[in-house]
């Protein structure tokens, strides 16, 4: 016996309190089988135990263990051979229950993801971090991994463990900081989170995983195991189109949805995944729709945030169903050729307590200045781009939903409040970089390395920006001093053409030029076009409810424009429900008002958008010189009398389209409009067509044109507020 009572190799009191106070930092030295001299003695907290027995994993007895706290703590040797897994059986009363001992275990990260972390270049991490499924040295269990760097002791607490942050402390790796546990017998579907104690020893409020891959349904908050995710893929096909493939000549026409919106069930309720698929893929199919770009689908606390404010960027959100779910949506999607695109916020987080903010106690993921790391306009945190940890963070996030649901790309939100540090700020409110200048060079280099990254692994992806500022080079190649991004979404197009098109037309012929413009810049970038939901909320109405006019001239200003904007250069995009002219602004509170669809004005601009794309998608001149200057050469520029643009699309060895808008509604004959070929061009689209509730004008089908004293023309009949397209049909 020892000084003070004890046998040898019995740990003081003072140790056993700290253990079971949640005092104790560093359990694994304390708890499990440890080697004594020739033997081995074995020490557990069982709470509620009242006797222990210490087995083999096969079942062997190995020991009775001794009681040394009535809180639950029993220790004594054992007779085992060899440092080991051990489980207890233990008692009280007539109860039995078994127990894995997790601190029998070894560790299961290794130095190589430590070193690969620290150096910022570890690209498997969503492996790695977080909850997964594992037999670990012959037991099933979960594996647990949290970066906390500065917190004094993080267990996880769960259903498993009745939220006992005692139960499950986790072994700290000092040189990254990363906390990790081998959790024994915890299956899929138990809900978890995070109980860290910061170095000033108070204990944070309980945080979901950041890495967490599935999530409770809101307003709950915790994590959820979940198993691998596990689909049998049939989209070889289609990604190998995209692979092989320059997107930029390629037709891109966007349907963005918000998934819990688009459609809902009878007692308001959100669809299911599966319930999703069997509606809204054969419709985008039907539409002519070549890709749906989701509103963020990754989990998020609060509905009116349109998941833009997420606290789980690696989980798709519990409102639609399982993970599992998303996964066969996206193989359906695949399988008819539709992409999936993916809203994606890495330039900032909530502040819900839950969340990432102060997230060990200090700030970990954001900066701790207010002026680097609060946003004043979402009152949300700003990601600290300059952390090697939070970079691996996101860009393995953007890594993970490519490789794991196969997306086909991801829209990047908020990408100026990103580059610039005086973004939203009055002077004083920010901090300068380096150099003096109002550039955020880190946030410039994450985005750099993002991007080549994500297409270095996955070169079927694209990348898109919201950018609404003169930024250079966002969508050029990193090496040629780019932010590496695929495409930009043209926010200058939008503004323009929507003030043009709220003016009354008498007025229009005094801004002639905000249609001539964009004309300018058009090939500074890859663009696409978006007409997306931030146009039809917050009090902006809808896009029809936009138009100049009475009604009828609202309906014919609207197919007037989308004419134009499917034949003007750039890829596409639209939000839902304003392809059949939905008259209310967007609310996430209630379903589209589908029952439109029944008046022949609203379904007439649905089936002119349906038209618009499959028109788009099969003639080449109208898609594969989007982005490059070669494909696009003006006819009528300057008749701001008129209120008449026409322009040439074109593609090397096809034939090229005209486009001519008359944004007027008075009607034109003999309207003379220079072609570059002589003979017959084809009428191939006409947005006053009736058809889609227009007057029915137009040129019969097709137009001559003709050589005149060495100019080719044709007389072209214009419409009323209408766009025509004509195809050279035979020279």
């Amino acid at each position: 016996m020892l000084d003070d009572g004890r046998a040898p190799g019995e740990i003081p009191l003072s140790e056993i309190e700290a253990i079971l106070e949640g005092r104790h930092t560093n359990p694994f030295a304390v708890l499990g089988l440890h080697k004594l001299g020739d033997g081995f003695r074995a020490r557990c907290f069982i709470p509620g135990a009242e006797a222990v027995t210490a087995l083999s994993l096969t079942g062997t007895e190995l020991g009775e263990l001794t009681c040394r706290h009535e809180a639950g703590y029993f220790e004594g040797l054992v007779s085992a051979t060899q440092l080991q897994p051990i489980r207890y059986r233990a008692r009280r009363g007539d109860d039995e229950w078994a127990v894995t001992d997790p601190y029998s275990f070894g560790p299961v990260l290794g130095p190589m993801d430590d070193y690969l972390l620290r150096e910022g270049s570890h690209l498997r991490l969503f492996d790695k971090m977080g909850a997964h499924p594992l037999k670990h040295e012959g037991v099933e269990g979960f594996h647990f991994a949290v970066w906390a760097p500065n917190a004094r002791r993080v267990s996880v607490v769960g259903d498993f463990n009745n939220w006992d942050g005692r139960r499950h402390v986790m072994r700290l790796r000092t040189d990254t900081g990363i906390w990790e546990i081998f959790a024994p017998d915890i299956s899929a579907g138990s809900a978890y989170k995070f109980e860290i104690v910061g170095k000033d020893g108070k204990t944070q409020p309980l945080k979901a995983d950041p890495y967490a891959r599935r999530a409770e349904m809101r307003p709950k908050t915790a994590s959820v195991t979940a198993p691998e995710l596990a689909q049998k893929w049939d989209d070889e096909a289609h990604r190998e189109h995209w692979e092989k493939s320059d997107h930029r000549r390629q037709p891109i026409s966007i349907y963005e949805v918000h998934a819990g919106s688009w459609r809902k069930k009878a007692d308001g309720s959100f669809l299911s995944w599966d319930e999703l698929a069997s509606e809204l893929i054969p419709y985008c199919d039907d539409m002519g729709f070549t890709h749906i770009e989701f509103l963020p689908i990754t989990e998020h606390p609060y509905d009116p945030s349109w998941g833009y404010q997420t606290t789980g960027l690696y989980a798709p959100t519990a409102r639609f169903g399982e993970p599992e779910g998303f996964a066969r949506f996206v193989n359906g999607c695949h399988k008819v050729g539709i992409g999936v695109i993916l809203d994606w916020v890495p330039a900032h987080f909530p502040v819900d307590a839950h969340g990432l903010r102060f997230f060990d106690g200090t700030a970990l993921y954001e900066h701790e200045d207010p002026r680097q790391g609060f946003h004043p306009d979402w009152n949300t945190a700003i990601y600290n781009f300059g952390r090697v940890e939070v970079l691996s963070y996101l860009i393995n996030n953007a890594l993970y939903w490519a490789e794991k649901f196969h997306l086909d790309g991801l829209r990047v939100d908020a990408v100026a409040s990103m580059l610039y540090l005086d973004y939203s700020r009055k002077e004083g409110e920010w901090v300068p970089n380096e150099y003096g200048g109002r550039e955020n060079l880190e946030s410039v280099r994450f985005l750099q390395k993002m991007n080549t990254h994500s297409y270095a692994a996955h070169p079927g992806v694209m990348t898109i920006a919201e950018e609404s500022t003169s930024w250079p080079k966002v969508s050029s190649p990193v090496h040629e001093g780019g932010l590496g991004f695929g495409f930009k979404w043209n926010m200058g197009f939008m503004h323009d053409t929507l003030s043009y098109l709220q003016r009354e037309p008498v007025h229009r012929k005094h801004h002639h030029h905000e249609l001539t413009f964009g004309l300018v810049y058009a090939y500074s970038e890859n663009f696409v076009l978006p007409l997306s939901h931030d146009e039809v909320v917050h009090g902006k109405g809808s896009l029809i409810a936009k138009m100049a006019g009475d009604d009828w001239q609202k309906f014919a200003n609207l197919r007037a424009y989308y004419g134009f904007m499917w034949g003007y250069p750039g890829k596409k995009l639209l939000f839902m429900g304003q392809e059949f002219a939905q008259w209310s602004e967007w609310s996430e509170e209630r379903a589209l008002d589908w029952n439109l669809l029944a008046y022949h004005p609203h379904e007439g601009i649905r089936r002119l958008v349906r038209d618009l794309n499959f028109c788009y998608r099969s003639k080449p001149a109208l898609h594969a010189r989007d982005c490059e200057g070669e494909g696009f050469q003006w006819l009528i520029a300057d008749d701001a009398e008129n209120s008449v643009y026409a322009w040439l699309r074109m593609a090397p060895g096809e034939k090229p389209v005209a486009v001519i808008t008359n944004f007027t509604p008075v009607y034109r004959e003999n309207y003379r409009v220079p072609l570059p070929n002589e003979g017959r061009w084809r009428e191939i689209l006409n947005t006053d067509a009736e058809i889609y509730g227009g007057s029915g004008k137009g040129n019969g089908g097709r137009v001559q044109a003709v050589n005149a004293g060495g100019s080719i023309s044709a007389e072209v009949t214009l419409p009323p507020l209408a766009t025509i397209m004509l195809e050279l049909e035979q020279a």
